[in-house]
């Protein structure tokens, strides 16, 4: 199967590397995990589409103004299991697509996306994660192009 189309509001598998990791030194994440792209868009003069992911994650806010929870049935939809879900904005990472860090999505040989976030879902997303960085809130952002 192909690569997906890489467009804002889908949900890929993807090596995030947390910030304390990168910090700690590694180049390598410790695990693959759902993502969702926030941004796709040509950069330089050879046009390579750099795209920036969310993570999604089981583990519980210390936070709450740093992530969204995923309404179970969008969740259910992406093939989700029945624990809840959030979608970190305070840690991102971005990359040269298709990069090195896609994965296939377990049990779905050759195939790295589970689909795409509604549209009403994405757009409240987005808007929290720019109004953290416009309001001058601590955003990680991890370059997995090195």
């Amino acid at each position: 199967m192909s690569l997906p189309d890489p467009v804002p509001g889908l949900v890929i598998r993807h090596a995030f590397l947390w910030s304390h990791e990168a910090a700690r030194g590694q180049s390598e994440a410790a695990k693959t995990r759902p993502c969702a792209i926030v941004v796709a868009a040509a950069q330089g003069e050879n046009g390579a589409l750099r795209v920036t992911v969310a993570p999604i994650t089981h583990s519980p806010p210390e936070d709450e103004t740093t992530c969204v929870e995923l309404p179970a049935e969008i969740a259910r939809e992406l093939g989700f299991d029945d624990d809840r879900q959030w979608l970190r904005f305070d840690e991102l990472n971005y990359f040269d697509w298709p990069g090195f860090d896609l994965s296939p999505v377990p049990g779905e040989s050759g195939r790295y996306d589970y689909g795409m976030l509604p549209r009403r879902f994405f757009e409240t997303a987005k808007a929290l994660i720019l109004a953290r960085i416009r309001a001058g809130k601590r955003t990680s952002i991890v370059n997995r192009n090195v």
